[in-house]
């Protein structure tokens, strides 16, 4: 069992575990995070070492979800930051929030000149990518809840102009990665776009010729799992023409102001000065992706303050429209069911959580909850979706959520 550490004990025990671990074996550390280690940047990551896990054991907090103190991390969650962070290149930057028991505590870390160093960043913004589909599916739940519309409904029958496809495809089908639709569509050549900014002049006009001429499902609607951030485009961006209004305005009017989420939005003009920058796979700034008609598969930008507040609403039972995004509407296999947009994961100890991850150019996200008991684990990253160890944030915060 885990245990929360004071200061001194934490100091005490992680000089300890530096010996056993790197001064005994210093190739083990030398090795992990640069062939060509000095024995002075071998002495600065040593000294990071201790910055970040004995600065008194303090992070930032929010107890309560929202009111910020000081708190521990353990010693068990400082080595599984640690172990899953030292192969990222100088620049990387990752933003937790732990929530335990329904109290939210922040960390932040920064990797600077080969050194692992705490910051403070829970109202930085980062790309969250495809975390994105939760708020998509979470409109539509807004629609369902309100009656506007019916999850089986199918989504033809809510536009003006004739799409070139006989089955029919629900709302549900859009959410959960059942339509059929393959990931992209087929006007959207990855090969003649910017490959920087891929999704940027993917306009309504593109998406309206895709579904008028183009589309092509790979299966019967329904029928098979096959994720589609395509599928997710298109129902934020119905939805959007459904209300007469916009995706951000949806999101802004039913989702943000909803749940205080202030720092959170869908164009990146509106909080460039919050921003931390993307990287690229070798740790060089990258460009920003932004998103037209298909915004809802990915165009969120968020802090983990925002999150965490989303996060917290998740665990109550009295809330309509999130319990039913959780409820599952798909069993892919024995391991995992889908909501909408929801991933849900059986876990090994008999419990569920319901997970979504995401990625773009220069940033990489994670989030995972336990509904029942309301612990969760949110990572936000500049760790490029493209770098070879970007799988390190999923397994992060599955560890993180193994230690509560």
């Amino acid at each position: 069992m885990t245990t929360l550490l004071t200061g001194s004990t934490i100091a005490e025990q992680f000089q300890i575990w530096i010996f056993k671990n790197y001064i005994r074996y210093p190739r083990l550390l030398a090795g992990s995070l640069n062939s060509h280690f000095t024995m002075k940047k071998y002495l600065i990551v040593l000294v990071g070492i201790l910055l970040f896990s004995c600065s008194s054991g303090q992070v930032k907090t929010a107890t309560n979800g929202l009111e910020d103190s000081s708190v521990q991390i353990t010693l068990e969650q400082s080595e599984l930051i640690f172990e899953q962070v030292k192969s990222f290149p100088n620049g990387t930057e990752l933003s937790i929030a732990i929530i335990d028991k329904g109290k939210v505590k922040f960390i932040g870390i920064k990797r600077t000149n080969d050194t692992i160093q705490l910051t403070e960043n829970h109202q930085n913004l980062f790309e969250i990518g495809s975390i994105s589909k939760v708020f998509t599916a979470t409109l539509l739940a807004n629609f369902v809840i309100a009656e506007k519309l019916n999850l089986d409904d199918a989504f033809q029958d809510y536009v003006d102009f004739t799409i070139k496809v006989k089955d029919k495809i629900s709302f549900k089908e859009l959410a959960n990665h059942t339509s059929g639709l393959p990931r992209l569509p087929s006007n959207l050549n990855l090969l003649t776009v910017d490959q920087n900014n891929p999704y940027k002049e993917y306009d309504s006009k593109k998406l309206t010729e895709y579904l008028t001429d183009e589309i092509e499902l790979k299966q019967e609607s329904g029928t098979k799992y096959e994720y589609s951030n395509l599928g997710a485009g298109i129902l934020g961006y119905e939805l959007g023409e459904i209300s007469k209004s916009t995706y951000e305005k949806l999101l802004q009017e039913n989702i943000f102001t909803k749940y205080k989420m202030l720092n959170s939005t869908s164009k990146r003009s509106n909080v460039e000065n919050k921003l931390v920058n993307g990287l690229n796979p070798n740790g060089e700034i990258t460009s920003n992706w932004d998103f037209d008609a298909l915004a809802g598969g990915g165009a969120i930008l968020s802090t983990v303050e925002d999150l965490s507040k989303f996060a917290l609403a998740q665990f109550d039972t009295k809330n309509k429209e999130l319990t039913l995004t959780q409820q599952p509407t798909f069993k892919v296999n024995d391991n995992m069911s889908i909501g909408l947009a929801w991933h849900i994961l059986n876990r090994e100890n008999g419990n569920e959580l319901i997970w979504h991850n995401g990625g773009t150019g220069g940033y990489t996200s994670s989030m995972a909850l336990d509904v029942k008991h309301k612990n969760g684990i949110i990572i936000l990253s500049n760790v490029s979706a493209f770098n070879k160890k970007t799988g390190n944030i999923d397994q992060l915060a599955f560890g993180l959520i193994k230690t509560l």
